[in-house]
């Protein structure tokens, strides 16, 4: 029997912005526990739930001041373990983000570092090296006695030192906690940072926020971060039922990312590459080929990604919600496992107007675009929005990709994603490419076949056999198809 998480489709809640359970405009774990029944309706495997733990929000619970209690902002701990055990009944698997580069600066050990007591749980030294923050900046901040702490992302957010074993420790036991408590995994927040090189060298040059996962960094991917992994995983795999581990790991080629899955480490790391890659055949069938090999010599899935917290929606970086569809089609086509994001079955675009006053996403003050606000817009329930006064204003034009306007609507995105996420269940054996158009990617697994024209103009894509699923005409611009055949071409 294949291994659940090998294949399964896995849906990233964002909890602030998902469904309000108690009417104050923010997201709760209340609010989830309501929209369980259309998370089954939907088809998907297991949810992934950004972090709801204390914090000062600086970065929306990114910043972690107590990683054993619910924020009261989301909820309490009966909320959680209600959550864990209501998606359980429903079928559905629950994955929790857990955050162990850094802490909240409102984290008691952090108020001990200040004080002087325990310093060596983080990273300071008397002067600090050229290091930059991924928000914008210097990395480093000074305190009172004039030394200086790192924070590769915001100054409310000091790296902890893994190299302490008081560090270790207790994420161990934070990690059991939640495992006790029947969590089915984590998602491993900047899986690549939490150790640091040796003698902290320089980069050497400015502008290190765009290097990651093209370039090699010193403070990201260090060789050392794999020993947390292997210990995390005998952790992991001493709980019954296939609890998993995830990595966000930001890697410069693949082959560095395959070393996040090796068979003693995690059991999935997100495919970045595939986020990335532009709407392009040649491209796209590189990195579908580089993923497979790279992950298949580590004996690991590959997982399909197109869109998250940190980036903007894939329907507005493609270019148009035909290109959104048809992307769509062709990851959930793909073997191994695959993320959707919240949202992303309503064909949501980014929302790219925000008023300057309502925008709070720290790594905004990187430079202009970068922040990442138009992604985190609270999901449209009903037509008139189903939120009351929500953090972030949900555009009146989004009525009809409303979950009321599109379930059960022939036709709607919704639609398209469940009776794929359907379909998809009895899709086996490896991928094979065929000879197709210039433009145009065509591949089978078993007796499945997708055709995916990503051109704008038509392609003459002829097949012999049932046709299953469309995400618009088949050979029109910008379009995929599920075929059943029985002759492959």
């Amino acid at each position: 029997m294949t291994a659940w998480w090998r294949d399964a489709v896995i849906y990233q809640v964002y909890v602030r912005s998902f469904a309000d359970g108690d009417g104050d405009g923010v997201g709760d774990l209340a609010g989830v526990r309501e929209r369980l029944p259309y998370l089954a309706e939907l088809g998907v495997d297991a949810i992934w739930l950004t972090p709801f733990y204390r914090s000062p929000m600086a970065d929306f619970g990114y910043d972690v001041a107590d990683h054993r209690d619910v924020d009261p902002l989301f909820g309490t701990l009966a909320d959680a373990k209600a959550l864990i055990d209501e998606a359980h009944g429903a079928g559905l698997r629950v994955i929790l983000d857990i955050v162990p580069n850094h802490t909240s600066s409102d984290h008691p050990w952090f108020q001990e570092a200040l004080r002087g007591r325990h310093r060596d749980r983080y990273i300071f030294r008397d002067e600090p090296n050229d290091w930059e923050s991924v928000f914008g900046g210097p990395a480093w901040t000074r305190v009172e006695d004039g030394q200086w702490y790192l924070h590769l992302f915001d100054s409310s957010q000091p790296d902890l030192n893994w190299d302490n074993p008081d560090v270790r420790a207790e994420f161990e036991s934070i990690l059991r906690f939640w495992l006790d408590l029947g969590a089915d995994g984590f998602r491993v927040d900047v899986a690549h940072g939490m150790v640091k090189p040796a003698g902290l060298p320089d980069v050497g040059r400015p502008g290190q926020a765009r290097m990651i996962g093209a370039e090699a960094l010193p403070y990201f991917d260090d060789d050392g971060v794999h020993d947390i992994h292997r210990s995390w995983r005998r952790l992991l795999d001493s709980y019954p039922g296939s609890r998993i581990g995830v990595a966000e790991a930001w890697a410069p080629t693949p082959e560095r990312l395959a070393r996040y899955v090796r068979p003693d480490e995690m059991h999935q790391a997100f495919n970045f590459h595939f986020l990335f890659a532009p709407w392009d055949a040649a491209a796209l069938r590189q990195v579908i080929d580089e993923s497979l090999a790279t992950a298949g010599s580590v004996g690991a899935p590959c997982t399909w990604v197109l869109s998250n917290h940190d980036v903007k929606r894939h329907v507005t970086r493609y270019g148009s919600l035909s290109r959104g569809r048809a992307a769509a089609l062709l990851a959930l086509a793909l073997p191994g496992s695959a993320y959707v994001y919240q949202g992303e079955e309503l064909g949501l675009p980014e929302v790219l107007d925000l008023p300057n006053d309502l925008l709070r996403d720290p790594q905004r003050l990187r430079d202009a675009g970068s922040g990442r606000d138009g992604c985190r817009v609270p999901i449209p329930w009903t037509r008139d929005s189903g939120w009351r006064d929500p953090w972030l204003p949900i555009p009146a034009e989004w009525a009809e990709l409303s979950a009321e306007a599109q379930r059960g609507a022939p036709g709607s995105t919704f639609e398209l994603y469940r009776r794929a996420l359907r379909l998809r269940r009895s899709i086996e054996g490896e991928l094979v490419w065929h000879d197709s158009p210039e433009g145009t990617l065509v591949f089978s697994r078993g007796d499945l076949l997708c055709a995916v024209n990503v051109t704008g103009a038509p392609a003459p894509l002829r097949v012999e056999g049932e046709l299953l699923l469309a995400s618009a005409e088949p050979g029109a611009p910008d379009s995929a198809a599920w075929w059943k055949v029985k002759c492959l071409p």
